[in-house]
Formats: structure tokens, sequence, C-alpha cells
């Protein structure tokens, strides 16, 4: 009977911490699993997308992972986030510098998508598919590293980007440091560049000095302060603006009085 109570005490003790070390493992298993998936969304902020994907919070909502777009691209250009990759798990993305988008016409990889992740409107200009208003991302250069602006002549990103003379212009201007030659330098037009990556690819550097990052990373963001007054395009961003006005003891007081005051103490 006492040897019955033991065995059973040892075999609770067991289970007890056989219960422990799988609740420990679990924890820690669920620990690594979270700070990867932290580490993918934060990752994702530099992803880029298809042509076509809506904004990035709701893209990794809507997208459902089925993987038809990148079976679509007839170029494999995009890809299918596996783990390790430190991108959200399943959803599409491509690398300029590796293979970059090749401007299908026919665009295979949005219409395909079942959700609308990758929204068809968005690429059509009057009831046709366009992808020329596509915006996958934006071109960046970078001047410390472009040979253009050293002075070397290189157009291999003007030459290589599909909106010939569009997305990507050659600006000349006299090479200071030598006095003589003129510098022929790469610019980029952001209401015009779609982020293909072609640009990327045909960089001659050893790492792009010309990058493809995602508009919003990219871009700067004006805000409601200020405005191009002879862009009436630009004035559309203020339709809807309310104005505030705020009271303080100066503007209480007209702008001559204002402008005087104190001088009072000068005399």
């Amino acid at each position: 009977m006492l040897n019955k109570m033991k065995n059973k005490i040892v075999s609770d003790r067991r289970k007890f911490i056989l219960n422990m070390a799988r609740g420990v493992g679990i924890a820690t298993l669920g620990g690594f699993v979270w700070s990867a998936y932290i580490d993918e969304a934060t990752a994702s902020q530099l992803i880029l997308r298809p042509p076509g994907a809506i904004k990035e919070e709701d893209f990794l909502k809507t997208c459902i992972k089925c993987g038809l777009c990148v079976e679509a691209c007839p170029f494999d250009t995009l890809l299918l986030a596996k783990p390790g990759d430190n991108k959200p798990l399943g959803t599409p993305y491509f690398i300029p510098r590796d293979i970059p988008c090749y401007m299908c016409p026919d665009i295979p990889c949005v219409p395909i998508c079942p959700t609308g992740a990758l929204d068809e409107s968005s690429v059509t200009t009057d009831g046709e598919l366009d992808i020329n208003v596509s915006e996958m991302g934006l071109a960046v250069i970078d001047d410390e590293s472009c040979i253009a602006f050293w002075g070397i002549q290189c157009d291999a990103c003007y030459r290589a980007c599909p909106l010939l003379g569009e997305a990507i212009t050659i600006e000349y201007k006299k090479n200071i440091r030598t006095g003589k030659h003129a510098l022929m330098t790469p610019i980029v037009h952001s209401e015009i560049c779609t982020g293909c990556g072609l640009c990327e690819r045909a960089c001659v550097t050893e790492k792009a000095a010309i990058f493809v990052l995602p508009k919003e990373v990219a871009m700067g963001r004006v805000g409601n302060y200020y405005i191009k007054g002879w862009d009436k395009k630009d004035h559309m961003r203020l339709e809807n603006a309310s104005e505030i006005k705020s009271t303080t003891e100066i503007s209480k007081k007209s702008a001559i009085d204002s402008l005087n005051s104190g001088l009072e103490d000068l005399y």
C-alpha cells in the first residue's frame, strides 16, 4: 500500500514537471513567433508590392496569400514570402535589383487577384488596363554614389526606364570641378515613376545608386500649411480644409501697432 502511494506521488510529480516544461516550451515558442511577427511587420514598410496593390495596412488584411499573382507573373518577378524572409508570410513582393517589374501591358498579376488586394481599377485608364499609372514605389537617387554626379558619363537608369524621358530625365549643368565639362545627372519625377525598378536593375554601381522604395517611405508630406498658388490641381488638396483661427495678445492689435510695440521704450 505504501509503495503504491509512493509510486502515485512520483507519477504526479512527473506529470507536474512535464506540464511545466511544456508550458515553458509553448511560452518560449510563442515568444519566438511573436518576435518574428513583429520583425516581419516592421520590415513590411519597405516591401515592394505588385502593381495595383492597395495601401499596405489594408493589403495585409485583404491578401489571402493564394499566390495566384506570383504564378501569373511571366518574368518570375514576384516572390511569395516564406519563413526566414523577414516579411509577412505568404504575401507577394519583388526585389528590383534581382528581377524588376517588366511592365506587362496586360498586367496579368492584377486581374487574377480574387480579393481586390490588387485593385484593377487603380491600374485602369479609360476602361483599359494601364501599367503606366501603377504606383509600386518610387526610384530614389543617392547622388553621393551615382557616378553621373561625379562627372562620369552614365545614363544607364535613364535608358532602362520604360517611360523614357518622362519618369527619369537628364539635367545638364556645368562641372564646376573641371570648369570644362558638363554633368549629365538623372532626375526622377515622382508623379510619373511607377517604381518598376528597371532603373535599379540597370545601375552600373556595385550597390545600386538608384533604388526603389515604397512611396510612403520615399516621399515627404507638405501638409496643408503650404500650397502651390499657381497649380490648380494642388488647390484640390484643400477643398475640404477648414480655417483654424487662434487669438493671442499680439493678434488683437493691428499689424502696425504690433510692429511698433515696444518702440516707446526706446524714446
